[in-house]
């Protein structure tokens, strides 16, 4: 007979308590883990929502369940760091560079990309390049970091965030954000690099692309 007071806590309901917000971000994220490791060691077109289940200890139910196709199983890794990256801009002091802002989010330990455990994320980047469902994922990903990157650039500025100003602002960092991962990751060998020193070239790389988007058309 199921505990009384349990089954009242839960509105008449027995069983297992819904999972919280936290522990889903972690099933979506362990199911994001197990798909790149598959894509990476056998490609995208031969791997199944079946195997990427098994490998994050789930059902192919409870991956559907988080994501409407296989290639949307990555998501959770490319869009690491848009809401640190955003607070970063919202508390970027006026009058210093825009890279000694983002360097306080690298260095306290913020990434443009979580990177699966043992598969460096810079392989998931690399196949963006030669898989379309990949590609599209990965661009929606920057295009929806967009916003919010607007909004935060709006917010320093006193402005609003559909305003031309923090709107043009933030397509341009977002432009150069995405161009210096995918440079990073289509230059650096994945078995010569490893996470610390990925994150400090790439850190880099970016302040490279900031100051080529900061000079603008010659």
């Amino acid at each position: 007979m199921p505990d009384v007071a349990t089954t009242r806590s839960h509105g008449g309901r027995t069983g297992r308590p819904p999972l919280t917000e936290h522990r889903r971000a972690e099933i979506r994220l362990e199911i994001a883990r197990a798909a790149v490791h598959l894509f990476v060691g056998q490609g995208v077109a031969a791997t199944t929502g079946e195997q990427i289940g098994a490998a994050a200890g789930v059902s192919a139910r409870t991956v559907w369940r988080y994501f409407p196709n296989k290639e949307s199983c990555v998501r959770p890794l490319l869009t690491a760091g848009i809401e640190a990256i955003a607070s970063c801009l919202r508390d970027w002091p006026p009058g210093r560079p825009l890279d000694e802002a983002l360097d306080r989010a690298f260095a306290a330990g913020t990434t443009l990309l979580a990177a699966p455990d043992g598969a460096p994320a810079w392989a998931l980047v690399r196949l963006t390049r030669t898989e379309p469902g990949l590609r599209a994922v990965w661009l929606q990903a920057r295009d929806d970091a967009e916003p919010a990157f607007a909004r935060a650039l709006a917010a320093r500025a006193g402005l609003p965030a559909d305003d031309l100003r923090p709107m043009t602002q933030a397509a341009l960092l977002n432009a150069a954000l995405r161009t210096a991962v995918e440079y990073h990751a289509w230059h650096t060998p994945v078995e010569e690099t490893d996470t610390a020193t990925a994150q400090a070239e790439l850190a880099a790389t970016l302040r490279s692309a900031l100051a080529i988007t900061a000079r603008g058309f010659d």
